[in-house]
């Protein structure tokens, strides 16, 4: 049984290889074992294999991982004392769980573009990931 939603869009996938739940899977593998250079290097794989939309779809997966099945419909705020201190990273994963949680696939996209355009997307990957297995731990 898994626990990932959708992701927002229609991917073409050709074989297991081009999975993205399977891919998130091994991302949340890696991180679980706290391997961030493992997790880089999966993104990386991705990217080669599927492009930058194999890795979005990727994320998608972990942050509905994340939050789940179960959240209300409606428009949520983004409740985060000092993100305008917190690292890019640290911003980039709480704006993009909120355009998930949102349902603004727009926005997600807009901040994944801004971190491949700003060099950030691997770190704020690994955050992710890293954001992913601690709510799953929270959870257990």
């Amino acid at each position: 049984m898994r626990v990932l939603t959708p992701p927002p869009r229609v991917v073409l996938v050709t074989g297991a290889e081009n999975d993205p739940y399977d891919d998130a899977e091994k991302v949340l593998r890696l991180a679980l074992c706290d391997d961030p250079e493992a997790v880089a290097g999966t993104f990386d794989a991705v990217v080669s294999r599927s492009g930058m939309a194999g890795a979005y779809d990727v994320a998608v997966c972990l942050v509905a991982t994340m939050v789940g099945d179960r959240v209300p419909s409606g428009t949520w705020a983004l409740d985060f004392p000092g993100i305008d201190e917190a690292s890019y990273d640290t911003r980039w994963v709480a704006r993009f769980v909120s355009a998930y949680v949102n349902s603004d696939p727009g926005t997600g996209e807009a901040l994944f573009g801004a971190a491949i355009a700003d060099g950030q997307l691997p770190n704020c990957l690994v955050a992710l990931a890293g954001s992913a297995v601690a709510t799953l731990r929270r959870r257990a």
